[in-house]
């Protein structure tokens, strides 16, 4: 498929991200890993530093305006970065806004800081649940959406992440940015290029791996998983992947465990809490390249790249382009955890 066919083979979308991104050039940190490393610029996608987040709700808030809602729900956790573009896309829209965020004790909620304060400022209604509430978040949105519909008001929920097959064209998309992108790199396609990128919630992931194959690019992608482990992301990954090429009619070949490649073991402490080493190495990033990666997504993957590229330096081949997708907002909360290592 020629890539600018990509912009007419799905639904109508919305043109609210700042796109292309630039690709850039990593030089110390490529020549101390012996490897090609550029970074895709997508935290500069626009709406206040929403990263990868805004390329999706191009098509998920443009069918929310064609559904005739005038409210739009989502949840994630305390700082999620995806919460936070939905309430700033939301507002530019002149839509409302109800987030659903975990937080371990409701009844007293994080102060208003990062992606927090944002929201805020955009409007957004926020309704705290804890974890385990948040694992029967399918109820919690059941129960918001009966409270607006019998205040009178048409509302439209959004998945965690924005990850469905819908928004998976925004990043089937963006894989025929980065085509052009490679096309004027040194040997071009001919280099076979691998594509880092952090999975939380798996659709950024299946939109890379369905726009590589529709365009037949020689192009590994390669997902770094920032929570869970490689089988649940075989199953949502794969779900999404399965269902838009179905729904849209795609003509490509896709198979689970050949097309998925998950880098797994870099987890950590877990969703959104960082380690020592993954906090220095960000502050390392930022002071070696000028480059701020974020604790909850880019932070980890970068980690899990650097060391996989420690114990073999071939394992992506002779190019990696890794994926920035945002979150700047969520270094300010963990201010405390990495004062200690700024010495």
């Amino acid at each position: 498929m020629n890539p600018a066919s990509l912009d007419t083979s799905a639904s109508s979308r919305l043109n609210l991200a700042r796109t292309p991104t630039p690709l850039e050039f990593l030089p110390k940190i490529s020549r101390e890993m012996g490897v090609e490393i550029y970074i895709k610029r997508d935290d500069l996608t626009g709406m206040e530093l929403s990263g990868n987040k805004i390329r999706k709700l191009e098509f998920i808030m443009a069918d929310a305006l064609k559904s005739g809602a005038d409210t739009v729900v989502t949840c994630g956790g305390a700082q999620s970065n995806h919460a936070r573009a939905t309430a700033i896309a939301a507002a530019k829209l002149s839509l409302d806004c109800r987030l659903i965020l975990r937080t371990a004790d409701p009844s007293a909620p994080p102060a208003p800081t990062g992606n927090i304060l944002l929201n805020c400022m955009a409007g957004a209604q926020i309704v705290w649940i804890t974890p385990e509430e948040y694992r029967r978040r399918k109820n919690i949105f059941q129960r918001e959406e009966k409270r607006l519909r019998q205040q009178g008001r048409t509302p439209y929920s959004i998945p965690e992440g924005a990850s469905n097959a819908l928004e998976a064209w925004g990043y089937i998309r963006a894989m025929a940015e980065l085509a052009r992108d490679i096309s004027r790199l040194p040997e071009g396609h001919a280099r076979r290029t691998t594509i880092v990128v952090a999975t939380g919630s798996g659709g950024t992931t299946a939109g890379l791996i369905l726009g590589t194959r529709l365009l037949d690019l020689n192009a590994r992608i390669a997902a770094v998983n920032v929570c869970d482990d490689r089988d649940y992301f075989l199953e949502v990954i794969g779900t999404i992947c399965d269902t838009a090429i179905t729904t849209y009619g795609l003509d490509i070949p896709f198979e689970r465990e050949r097309d998925i490649d998950i880098v797994d073991g870099y987890v950590g402490r877990g969703y959104a809490l960082s380690r020592p080493e993954e906090m220095a190495l960000i502050i390392d990033i930022a002071r070696r390249e000028g480059l701020f990666l974020d604790p909850v997504y880019t932070g980890k993957a970068f980690y899990g790249m650097i060391q996989e590229l420690k114990r073999d330096p071939c394992c992506f081949g002779e190019r990696i382009i890794f994926i920035h997708t945002g979150g700047l907002f969520g270094l300010f909360p963990q201010a405390g955890e990495m004062t200690p290592l700024l010495s």
